[in-house]
């Protein structure tokens, strides 16, 4: 499958890698991909060709401090001075606004993954009305306490050198993430039950590096923001959202996080919202060994709100 790539400049001057597949000639809308922590946009080109084959274009970048983004500036697991978490957001919306100018006529769907889904739902927070919907996958709940203890750590951290990799905090983010897998052969066997997809993932010279503590504390403080009362209520009340996890992933609790984020947010009066959990999928549903089943749902949702509108 041919991919598009090109850099994006952001106001501050980070340059931003793009990929665009749009392998198809009567597109019905936009799929805006946002990837997760340690790995790149890149891994998603089997699921724009799925996507293609759907009737969507599928566009996504690499955040900064990951992928081309993070190569191109030398700062690999690292986002930004200040207020990184936001300047990512601001990424986002940039490539938002380059859609706007490329197919101005179709919606857009922002779907976003694990570290990627907390950054749609800041999204949603600051830019929801520019976008017809939005797909969380491998999303997760309030950390509580654990947020507060993390956040202190990176702070203390930061002081002595933002931009030096945490394995201290790396540990206390990843490190129980395996525990309930029974004679696990890697790491990051938590990811999937694909021993193929997780020695992918483990072979890719862009996924799983360990993160700075400028990072660590940009997501930390991203974390609060996407939990913030008054700051829930910004999201747009009726745009449709699709939440898809594994009730086998640890980041969202095993679907516990997800049920009580879910919940939330519709307390919050967003009613136009769907919940599916996958029985034994793990964190990386689109590389898991049954990943054509919720891509087709993905698929069959997006079809649904084109019919909606």
């Amino acid at each position: 499958m041919e991919t598009e790539t090109f850099f994006l400049h952001a106001d501050d001057g980070a340059r931003i890698c793009v990929y665009h597949w749009a392998e198809i000639k009567r597109p019905l809308g936009i799929v805006q991909i946002a990837h997760g922590m340690a790995e790149h946009g890149g891994r998603y080109a089997p699921f724009a060709k799925f996507l293609n084959e759907q009737g969507f274009v599928a566009v996504a970048n690499d955040h900064r401090g990951h992928g081309q983004t993070g190569e191109k500036s030398g700062m690999m697991g690292y986002f930004a001075k200040t207020n990184g978490f936001d300047r990512v957001v601001d990424d986002m919306y940039a490539l938002r606004s380059w859609i706007q100018r490329e197919y101005p006529q179709l919606p857009v769907f922002l779907t976003g993954h694990s570290m990627g889904s907390f950054l749609t739902r800041r999204y949603l927070q600051r830019y929801g009305d520019t976008i017809a919907g939005a797909i969380l996958m491998g999303s997760g709940g309030d950390p509580g306490f654990a947020l507060n203890l993390g956040k202190l750590v990176a702070r203390s951290q930061m002081r002595r050198n933002p931009t030096k990799p945490s394995r201290l905090l790396d540990k206390m983010a990843f490190g129980s993430y395996n525990r309930g897998i029974k004679d696990a052969a890697t790491k990051f066997d938590w990811l999937s039950r694909d021993p193929e997809a997780v020695q992918k993932y483990m072979d890719d010279p862009y996924c799983g590096m360990i993160c700075t503590s400028g990072f660590f504390f940009d997501l930390f403080t991203g974390l609060e923001l996407i939990h913030d009362p008054t700051l829930i209520d910004q999201i747009p009340k009726e745009i449709p959202i699709l939440v898809v996890s594994g009730d086998a992933d640890p980041v969202g609790d095993n679907g516990r996080g997800v049920a009580a984020f879910v919940g939330r947010l519709k307390k919050h009066g967003i009613r136009n919202i769907e919940m599916k959990l996958y029985p034994g999928a793990r964190h990386e549903l689109l590389n898991e060994i049954n990943k054509e089943e919720p891509m087709a749902d993905i698929g069959h949702w997006l079809h649904e709100q084109l019919l909606a509108n």
